[in-house]
């Protein structure tokens, strides 16, 4: 990839990447992105687009969806895709409405990245407001089941298609006063693994779940208040791993649960 100026975090974190991955190695694919307002799915969204993805922005906030998108217009020669949408109210309809817009506008889904979550209070579980443990599993989980269940069709028509579960090491153990965040990811990673297992002989569709790790992001900073932000590594730091999943590189890879911290180069 040709060195971009006007991407200085990309252009830091490339140089300690474990993986260096060819120019254009997603060229052509199309990929959604959940969250890709801020944070790691906008660096998602921005490195897609720089390796020649054309990517679905989905977020809820029209206003840094544009920002996103017009960033990706001036830098790469993508023409990305805005979809807002509130996941912790979509519906069956509004899932299937944007699969359907999706196939008409490209006949396939290449790459799905489930980056959106809730992080909900950190308190005991005898503590946890139910309204709140609702809305965290309507985001983190509820809404990765209708978008997958609605999309994978799309994704069928694709040779070579990529799920990414976003995960976290208290969705993989279980970690006092992280409540609902905990537990809807442990269910993410239930969703990954029967995926998984359901497409593993089809062998067109992989499914894996990435943990991030500490990463410095808005909802890092409202975990840990107290944190100074320099001392965990950006969202870019992770974006070799990330291109690795929806890339061809990792053909044949599926069920398998990726930590950012201490993936190896393949």
């Amino acid at each position: 990839m040709p060195a971009n100026p006007d991407y200085p975090e990309l252009e830091a974190a490339r140089t300690d990447w474990r993986w260096q991955p060819p120019a254009g190695c997603l060229d052509g694919k199309v990929i959604l992105v959940t969250g890709a307002g801020d944070g790691i799915g906008c660096a998602a969204a921005r490195c897609f687009a720089c390796y020649g993805a054309t990517v679905i922005l989905l977020g809820r906030t029209r206003s840094k969806l544009e920002t996103v998108s017009d960033w990706i217009t001036s830098n790469t020669t993508t023409e990305p895709v805005i979809v807002p949408s509130d996941l912790a109210v979509l519906g069956e309809d509004n899932a299937q409405a944007l699969a359907d817009a999706t196939n008409d506008a490209f006949g396939r889904l290449d790459g799905l990245v489930h980056n959106a979550s809730l992080l909900g209070p950190k308190v005991p579980i005898a503590h946890y407001p139910p309204g709140e443990w609702q809305k965290v599993f309507a985001v983190n989980t509820q809404a990765v089941f209708m978008l997958t269940h609605a999309l994978l069709p799309v994704m069928e028509h694709s040779e070579r298609a990529s799920i990414v579960m976003t995960s976290s090491s208290v969705g993989r153990q279980g970690r006092a006063y992280w409540g609902a965040y905990a537990v809807s990811k442990f269910a993410v990673e239930g969703l990954t693994q029967v995926l998984a297992d359901e497409y593993e002989n089809a062998g067109k569709i992989r499914v894996n779940s990435l943990n991030p790790g500490g990463t410095r992001t808005a909802m890092r900073s409202a975990a840990y208040p107290g944190e100074d932000p320099q001392s965990v590594p950006t969202p870019e730091t992770h974006m070799d791993l990330y291109l690795y999943l929806l890339s061809d590189q990792s053909i044949g890879v599926t069920g398998q649960q990726f930590d950012a911290r201490t993936w190896q180069q393949p």
